[in-house]
């Protein structure tokens, strides 16, 4: 059985948070209160947390030559949902950190991939492996 995993994170504003993960990313909401909401993140549960605290720009690391956000958090989807999503966030004008692109092209592990900021500057990574045998490959 697969267990969903719980995150909690800090946004800086509630309205912008719900019209990203609810509207852009098509999350279903789940319970809210003054000071947080949570969303069905492909069946993970995403807790945003109003923060008056200032947010800080995410440190990074070279993979594939990229700067990868050292700090993020995603999803792995089916190849043709990540498709879906990469083709609805480009017709929106996202601007990406990493465009959609295919990492490790070739080898072990091969993925498409993209990474892109919420409004209140947390990374997102989605992505897709066509074998899902490959996630834990080595």
């Amino acid at each position: 059985m697969q267990y969903p995993f719980h995150l909690a994170f800090p946004v800086k504003d509630l309205e912008q948070t719900r019209a990203f993960y609810e509207g852009l990313l098509g999350c279903t909401v789940g319970r809210t209160a003054e000071r947080w909401i949570d969303f069905d993140f492909w069946g993970h549960q995403l807790s945003a947390h109003l923060t008056d605290q200032p947010m800080t720009e995410p440190l990074t690391n070279p993979v594939d030559g990229k700067q990868v956000p050292v700090r993020h958090f995603g999803a792995i989807l089916h190849m043709d949902d990540w498709e879906a999503l990469a083709a609805r966030l480009q017709a929106h004008g996202v601007s990406f950190i990493i465009e959609p692109y295919t990492r490790f092209k070739g080898e072990v592990g091969e993925q498409a991939t993209m990474f892109l900021l919420d409004p209140s500057g947390n990374a997102l990574e989605f992505k897709a492996f066509r074998d899902f045998n490959q996630i834990f490959a080595t």
